[in-house]
Parts: structure tokens; C-alpha cells; sequence
């Protein structure tokens, strides 16, 4: 089992910047995908950015040039940078993972796929 528990959110201003964390424990994940997902009000969840074991990363092309996916081994935390944020990046963020990198893509659905997620985290953008 791997838990994930996010931290980082809340409201900004457009043009804003935000940091989320994503801290793990439990069975070794070192060989996972892991990943930063969002869903909005009515909305299915997406995926924003994720991050092979090897260190590849893909980002939605909502997302690609603003946002920035990175992992710190030594403090086991997932990172998801956010800059120049928008109104429409209002959503609850979500941290998953899973072993099987056949799930590690942000294409729509796939995060149906992966077994572990945290609990979400609310990011609010104002206009």
C-alpha cells in the first residue's frame, strides 16, 4: 500500500503561483507512476502532468509551459509547480500513483487505471 497525502493549495489571484506537494509512505514506490490529476465542479477528473519512473514526464497541453511536474527522492514528495495560473485551473488536485506505467498519461480516462490516490486538495483562482 502507498499513501499520498497533498498539501499546497488555496486561493491566488490570476497570474498567481501555487506549489503543491504530494508526501508518500508505504510500500516501495521508487518503480511507480505518479501523477497530479484535477476535477472541477461537474467535471470528470484529468490529467494535468505525470512522471514515469525513469524521470519522463508529460503535461496536458492546457497546462504545458505553466505548470512543472518534479519528485524529490530523499523526501519522498511529488511537486506540481503552478505559475501564470487561470480561473479555469480551479479544481480540487489530486495525487495518484501506480506501479503499472501503462496508466502514466494524462490522455482522458486513464486515471481510472491508477490504485492509489490522496484525499485532493482545493485550488482556487480568482479573476
Amino acid at each position: 500500500q502507498v499513501q499520498l497525502v497533498e498539501s499546497g493549495g488555496g486561493s491566488v489571484q490570476a497570474g498567481g503561483s501555487l506549489r503543491l506537494s504530494c508526501a508518500a509512505s508505504g510500500s516501495t514506490y521508487s518503480g511507480y507512476c505518479m501523477g497530479w490529476f484535477r476535477q472541477a465542479p461537474g467535471k470528470e477528473r484529468e490529467g494535468v502532468a505525470v512522471r514515469d519512473p525513469d524521470g519522463s514526464t508529460t503535461y496536458a497541453d492546457s497546462v504545458k509551459g505553466r505548470f512543472t511536474i518534479s519528485k524529490d527522492a530523499a523526501k519522498n514528495t511529488l511537486y506540481l509547480q503552478m505559475n501564470s495560473l487561470k480561473p479555469e485551473d480551479t479544481a480540487m488536485y489530486y495525487c495518484g500513483a501506480d506501479p503499472n506505467t501503462d496508466f502514466c498519461t494524462v490522455l482522458p480516462g486513464y486515471y481510472i487505471g491508477l490504485d492509489f490516490w490522496g484525499a485532493g486538495i482545493q485550488v482556487t483562482i480568482s479573476s
